[in-house]
């Protein structure tokens, strides 16, 4: 079973903030994959910024998607300190 994803936002550094729906807020850097296929779309900061939540999980402008579980497996959990500190 998988966590849906909740609500999402566009980072610098093209990483994503995901909050899930147990309430954890996690990082998800998507920079490894913009040399793969059409992640290479996502290079264009107009594009990658029209990230957006679509049922449980998260989609492009460019209809591109990812599964809510390589996003959680693949992300690291926010530390509130290191978030007060920023």
């Amino acid at each position: 079973m998988y966590l849906a994803i909740v609500n999402v936002k566009p980072l610098k550094g093209f990483k994503l903030a995901l909050a899930f729906e147990n309430k954890e807020k996690r990082v998800f850097d998507v920079s490894p994959y913009l040399k793969m296929g059409k992640f290479a779309e996502l290079k264009d900061i107009s594009v990658f910024n029209t990230v957006k939540v679509k049922f449980d999980s998260i989609e492009w402008s460019n209809n591109l998607d990812l599964d809510p579980e390589v996003l959680y497996r693949k992300s690291v959990k926010v530390n509130k300190k290191a978030v007060k500190g920023s």
